[in-house]
């Protein structure tokens, strides 16, 4: 394992190749070297995560456009920052690019004191970006987890988790895009409902905790009735969370579920943030 940011070097010149990656490693980036279009696919996928990838268009075997396409096709690809490299000049081809979701485009032959400034710009706003869910755009696990090491020190807290289930036979059957479009929904009815009749907007946090798994802190006072709504808008509202042909074939589409779960600071003491957490999650029953 290494601290370094890890980059992916897609370019099928051996030159150019080996240029970058002694400057990038001499930079203190932890460079892999790849020739193919489809073995920068698959080590994407499979293998550890680039923090970037540095695209040439003219690939061997498919063109970087296709490429690109197939990184943000799957899940575990489709966010990472990708710079197209390429000898293209065409508007057309810069805006293809771009449209693909390529955060940058440079133009052979380029200034390597340019793109190494573009590369760390891009991976500082992507580090920051991590601290807040890709698809809900929620604060993450680490600033979660940060919020509950607070509440140790505080009282007249209740923390609220909710958990929805059957994400993965939602999204083989509808696809990740409805899958996200579900989970978005989902945040917007939790910080609706966390939102509503409340006049200072910092004594209240909605976080989560991973894909499935969310958190929402609040006043010791408002926490049951707050339980109470967020189970009734998620059992008048789950049904529109399907395609609208679906929302009436209740016993054959892939059915969601949810649970929630309730604790208070004096059920505690709790002797760290991952000890409430859990206390959390075990606190847990179905709603739906």
């Amino acid at each position: 394992m290494t601290d370094r940011p890890r980059m992916m070097v897609v370019e099928d010149d051996r030159d150019t190749a080996e240029m970058l990656a002694a400057y990038f490693e001499a930079q203190g980036y932890a460079v892999t070297p790849v020739a193919w279009g489809a073995d920068a696919v698959r080590q994407a996928q499979e293998g550890d995560v680039p923090d970037l990838i540095l695209l040439d268009i003219r690939l061997p075997d498919m063109d970087g456009f296709e490429v690109c396409k197939r990184l943000r096709s799957h899940r575990r690809s489709q966010y990472i920052p990708i710079i197209f490299l390429t000898e293209k000049r065409e508007r057309g081809d810069r805006l293809s690019g771009l449209e693909l979701g390529a955060v940058d485009y440079i133009t052979k032959p380029f200034d390597v004191q340019d793109l190494r400034l573009r590369v760390r710009n891009i991976l500082r706003r992507s580090k920051y970006q991590t601290l807040v869910h890709p698809v809900t755009g929620l604060p993450n696990q680490d600033l979660v987890e940060e919020r509950l090491n607070v509440l140790l020190n505080q009282q007249n807290w209740a923390l609220l988790t909710i958990q929805v289930g059957g994400l993965d036979g939602f999204a083989d059957r509808y696809g990740f895009v409805a899958r996200d479009d579900a989970l978005r929904a989902l945040a917007l009815l939790m910080n609706n409902s966390v939102n509503e009749g409340q006049s200072d907007p910092d004594s209240s946090f909605v976080g989560q905790l991973n894909d499935n798994s969310f958190v929402v802190i609040v006043d010791a006072a408002r926490a049951p009735d707050l339980r109470d709504r967020l189970s009734a808008r998620i059992k008048q509202s789950v049904n529109f969370f399907y395609p609208a042909k679906e929302r009436s074939q209740t016993g054959e589409r892939p059915q969601l579920t949810f649970a929630l779960g309730l604790i208070q600071g004096q059920q505690g003491p709790f002797a760290d943030g991952e000890a409430l957490k859990e206390a959390g999650l075990r606190s847990m029953h179905s709603v739906l």
